[in-house]
């Protein structure tokens, strides 16, 4: 890193956490349990189901390959492609999401959030 506070690629830290700050996606923040992220990325289709814990059931995509692995999963992230994670970020278009388990996703192109409705049946 150079004096300016810029690393070879010319981005600084700071530059990045300004435009983590502003970014359009999905926060862990948005979600409520029972919520559904739905995530289509270059290759693959991921829906993710919040536990309300901080973890997810991930299906789709990586998971179709190892399917008790999406079990309560953690997401790490989300980043532009280098080494830079958004850590409260679920997921963005433009961006790569990373699961706990170093799973990276391809470049994701759409975001959907599908809302748990609680019943209003009484049993």
């Amino acid at each position: 890193m150079g004096l300016s506070g810029q690393s070879s690629t010319g981005v600084s830290l700071e530059r990045l956490a300004t435009a983590g700050a502003v970014v359009e996606g999905v926060r862990d923040a948005d979600l409520q349990s029972g919520d559904w992220v739905i995530v289509q990325t270059r290759n693959s289709t991921y829906a993710l189901r919040a536990n309300g814990d901080g973890t997810f059931d991930a299906t789709g995509g990586w998971f179709l390959r190892e399917p008790s692995s999406g079990e309560r999963m953690r997401i790490a992230g989300c980043t532009w492609g280098g080494s830079a994670l958004l850590t409260r970020m679920i997921a963005a278009p433009g961006m790569f999401l990373e699961f706990a388990n170093n799973v990276r996703t391809t470049r994701i192109r759409e975001v959907r959030v599908l809302r748990s409705v609680p019943s209003s049946t009484v049993h």
